[in-house]
């Protein structure tokens, strides 16, 4: 499973300050008793502006502190099964256009896990190496982490089929973990795949993946 624990409507100030430490020691040990493997991501897509938690509102310096004290209270908690996932947003975004760098939210490698970027095929000349490339590049100048695709999926219009075919390969070349299709019907734009050719490069690409 993976988890995005999003500060929706808490200050992330608070949390940094511990004033949420009873309801993230519950978590944390409700995780433990799972006993299997858990990815879990706090805050994600931080350097866009679109979040309470993200650019603009709330300082860099700020969710640093929140971050590394939600994986403190974990860690407390001997919630060893957890992967950290931090994910930011590509910088170089077809909807949103440039948005900032992930440097200034980098927590350190010692709280992170793996690294998620979060980005999406709007148009049909998009390809992996300029919608993700870049920001690899970025997060490649802060860590040696491994690097999964979070968050992505192309609208009909884009050409799904095409743009499946264009993920696998690019995860490959790039040597990521992989990626998370958000097969979600959204007010930015229908993701979910329903054509059967869209169906079929997905079940095609899925089952000549490399098996771990």
């Amino acid at each position: 499973p993976l988890v995005q624990l999003d500060p929706d409507s808490v200050s992330v100030a608070a949390i940094a300050s511990g004033r949420y430490d009873g309801y993230l020691r519950t978590y944390a040990q409700a995780m433990r008793a799972y006993r299997r493997p858990v990815i879990l991501s706090f805050g994600h897509e931080m350097n866009g502006d679109w979040y309470p938690w993200g650019y603009r509102k709330t300082s860099p310096a700020v969710f640093v502190a929140a971050w590394r004290h939600v994986v403190t209270v974990f860690r407390g908690q001997a919630a060893d099964n957890v992967t950290w996932l931090w994910t930011v947003n590509i910088t170089d975004d077809p909807h949103y256009g440039k948005i900032p760098g992930p440097a200034s939210w980098w927590p350190g490698s010692s709280y992170v896990t793996w690294v998620g970027i979060d980005g999406y095929y709007y148009h049909s000349a998009t390809a992996f190496s300029s919608l993700f490339g870049p920001t690899i590049v970025a997060v490649r100048e802060l860590t040696r982490d491994p690097i999964l695709i979070a968050e992505t999926a192309a609208l009909p219009s884009a050409d799904q089929p095409a743009k499946l075919n264009d993920l696998f390969d690019g995860v490959r070349s790039y040597g990521l973990l992989g990626f998370v299709w958000f097969d979600v019907a959204h007010p930015a734009g229908d993701w979910q795949l329903r054509s059967p050719a869209a169906l079929a490069a997905f079940r095609a690409g899925a089952r000549a993946y490399p098996r771990p």
